[in-house]
């Protein structure tokens, strides 16, 4: 039952009703002024399935990286925290809690920076900012002991987590080639209507009805190609049900024990 509704979510929209539409309608007025045409059904794989079908492949490649990315980040968040816990040799125990706190806040700060619609300047500084107080609570442990040696490794684990961030962001910031969707979008709207000759000369030569319901099964599956594309293309959104949970700020404050 899940996988049909997942199915269905994907095959209706508003786009799909909109293109079935003009596809029946073009149908219809081909068969009123009689105007049939064998166009080859070919053009419709080099013209549109490969190229949304490319755009697919990159989209999820991109959400494959994103998911390692952030599984680093995370990975070395805690590693920073046990630092704090483990490493210190003198009675103090604020640095844990310090830590936690801090880990916390930057996963909420990247959930918020990453799920919005568009760059904010405001939201990528207050990760930043965070990131800042992190090397500044490694310097805190370096006053209490903790060898420079570890010290170095705690900022590389600093250094692991920036570089992870950026590496996300630019996923959010970057996406599959415009030009390439442009093409996609306007062909997959446009070749539906564009053969409603040859739909027409389906419900001639065969049944009446042929010409529409194939008219509305190539309308179907084209949309909902690009609609997967679209799910895909953005994986922080929180819209489709492949993105990437990023608001885990409430399950690592449990994990982070002192």
């Amino acid at each position: 039952m899940q996988v049909m509704l997942h199915f269905l979510k994907v095959m209706i929209s508003w786009q799909t009703v909109i293109v079935v539409s003009l596809s029946c309608l073009a149908t219809y007025l081909c068969l009123r002024f009689d105007v049939t045409l064998d166009l080859p059904t070919a053009l419709i794989g080099i013209a549109i399935v490969f190229p949304i079908v490319f755009s697919i492949n990159a989209a999820y490649r991109r959400r494959e990286e994103a998911l390692g990315y952030f599984a680093s980040l995370k990975a070395s968040a805690v590693s920073l925290f046990y630092a704090h816990r483990d490493w210190v040799t003198e009675d103090n125990p604020a640095h844990s809690p310090r830590m936690k706190e801090l880990i916390e806040r930057l996963l909420h700060s990247i959930y918020i920076c990453l799920t919005s619609r568009k760059s904010n300047a405001e939201h990528f500084k207050q990760v930043y900012a965070l990131f800042s107080d992190i090397s500044t609570s490694i310097e805190k442990i370096r006053k209490a002991g903790v060898s420079s040696t570890e010290i170095s490794r705690g900022n590389q684990y600093l250094r692991y987590m920036m570089f992870d961030f950026e590496r996300m962001r630019n996923i959010h910031i970057y996406r599959t080639p415009t030009a390439l969707r442009a093409y996609s979008h306007v062909f997959l709207n446009s070749f539906p209507v564009l053969f409603a000759p040859l739909f027409a000369k389906l419900s001639t030569d065969y049944y009446y009805v042929a010409g529409y319901l194939i008219a509305t099964l190539y309308c179907l599956v084209l949309v909902g190609l690009d609609n997967i594309q679209e799910d895909l293309e953005h994986p922080y959104d929180q819209v489709g049900e492949d993105d990437l949970n990023l608001d885990v700020a409430e399950l690592y404050s449990q994990i982070l024990t002192q």
